[in-house]
């Protein structure tokens, strides 16, 4: 409310005044009929990180992805990438800017709705401000064209991530922060989005990407152009690009699941036979874990020297030569449900992917290999290494891959299912997937729903195995 005083002023002075206020007012409402269809919103930035435990600037507020389709040409030659990314958001609050998480290359232009947007850079944060604020709730496009010579990353545990050039293409790998190496997006796991990936590249390499392939043709220069659709939700992390000198072999898993498999040509002979037993594995794990997740299949393996590990990336784990045997080849098929389909709420939970894909392995040595998983248990309960912290609570950035992570983890499922039971926990692991199919979920949801299925308190096996830090137990 404004108040008025008397000034005095002559009956002539406040007609005069009147007047003006006449005149102030008819304009005010002519500037309310200007008022954009946002209704006039007065939003605020989105936050440029989510503050997760060890990635405090990873990920961004304020939105929510459902989509991206990104194209991408590469010359092997140069190293350059040109890419295009159009991502389908909405807004959570009301935007007066956004981020995305971009490593390195360059923008060239970015809209939002198809208007341009004003674009800055500070290290990784690329802050975008669009014409008009954004309502909460409200559903928009962001545009971005970018290109350069991807730079990989280094993780905090020394080993490298992102796009990683090879002697004729390249292999994109991300967990934890490496996508950002190669397309603008919310790169936290817990902003799961459908993904369409067109890959162009020189005619004769093959250009892979997760998901179901969807058309390949000519494109200009003698190129290719591949379209791969990951139709259903997928953490960027497990985001994947292959382009290289491959053999491709396709095939049927669990009846109608496509399943494409390739090897670099030095590696055909020596990987047939376990490449042959893919969908196998994945019919045992079906049976085990539930229904697979997604729709599609695969494999990659790669010469040894350009990737240090082996990676679940979303429906085709890629695998460096020397670590495609059966047991990484069981792990990484098994994080397809856990992981990939129930994927961390945070790098905190990143337990719930390792252990229970560690215990993957457990249970088929136990099934098809004559390992009880006790022994399993065992082995693990004796190692030293496997003491160094609670699973559940890793003590940096450093750590997340650490052996407690894997193999304690790994024992706390399996203190779980001598507590509760094999029916018990046969039910707990099919429901565990089943409840969190597509979605996120944390250590708390997991205690929370191991104790709604066992009907009782299961603090005795929390207290010890996934959150105690006293070291081993007197007894296993």
């Amino acid at each position: 409310m404004i108040e008025t005083r008397r000034t005095g002023r002559s009956p002539r002075a406040a007609a005069s005044l009147a007047a003006a206020l006449a005149v102030l007012a008819g304009l005010l409402t002519g500037l309310a009929g200007c008022v954009p269809e946002t209704g006039g919103v007065r939003g605020t930035p989105g936050a440029a990180g989510l503050r997760d435990p060890y990635f405090a600037k990873l990920g961004n507020g304020g939105y929510d992805v459902g989509h991206y389709a990104l194209d991408l040409a590469y010359d092997p030659d140069t190293g350059r990438l040109d890419g295009t990314a159009r991502i389908t958001a909405r807004a959570t609050q009301d935007l007066s800017a956004f981020n995305l998480d971009l490593s390195g290359l360059t923008v060239t232009s970015a809209t939002v709705d198809g208007a341009p947007a004003a674009v800055n850079r500070a290290g990784t944060e690329l802050t975008l401000r669009p014409r008009d604020e954004l309502p909460g709730g409200r559903e928009f496009t962001v545009t971005v064209a970018y290109a350069g010579v991807p730079e990989p990353l280094t993780d905090p545990d020394g080993s490298t991530e992102g796009w990683l050039r090879s002697a004729d293409g390249a292999v994109a790998v991300g967990e934890p922060a490496g996508s950002m190496t190669w397309f603008p997006g919310n790169h936290h796991p817990s902003d799961k989005a459908s993904y369409e990936i067109a890959l162009t590249a020189p005619s004769g390499l093959a250009a892979l990407s997760n998901g179901v392939r969807v058309s390949a043709g000519p494109a200009s220069g003698g190129r290719t152009r591949t379209v791969w659709r990951q139709p259903e939700p997928m953490a960027s992390y497990l985001a994947t690009v292959m382009i290289g000198r491959y053999e491709t072999t396709t095939g049927t898993a669990l009846g109608e699941v496509p399943v494409v498999t390739a090897v670099e040509p030095a590696l055909v002979s020596a990987t047939a036979g376990l490449r042959a037993e893919l969908p196998t594995l994945l019919a045992r794990q079906r049976d085990r874990f539930g229904p697979y997740p997604f729709s599609a299949a695969g494999a990659v393996v790669t010469a040894d020297g350009l990737l240090g590990y082996a990676l679940e990336t979303q429906t085709r784990p890629v695998f460096p030569a020397g670590s495609f045997d059966r047991t990484t080849l069981v792990h990484e098929l098994a994080h397809q449900w856990f992981g990939n389909s129930v994927t961390p709420e945070s790098w905190q939970d990143i337990w719930l992917n390792e252990g229970f894909a560690t215990y993957a392995e457990w249970l088929y040595a136990e099934e098809y290999g004559s390992v009880p998983a006790a022994d399993s248990f065992a082995a693990a309960f004796a190692e030293d290494a496997n003491w160094a912290f609670p699973p559940a609570d890793p003590p940096t950035a450093e750590n997340l891959f650490d052996p407690p992570v894997y193999q304690r983890g790994a024992m706390v499922l399996h203190k779980l299912r001598e507590t509760v039971g094999d029916r018990v926990f046969d039910e707990l692991l099919r429901g565990w997937a089943a409840k969190y199919r597509h979605a996120n979920a944390s250590t708390e949801d997991f205690t929370a729903y191991a104790e709604s299925v066992a009907g009782r308190d299961l603090d005795g096996v929390w207290d010890v195995w996934l959150y105690g830090g006293g070291g081993r137990p007197a007894e296993p």
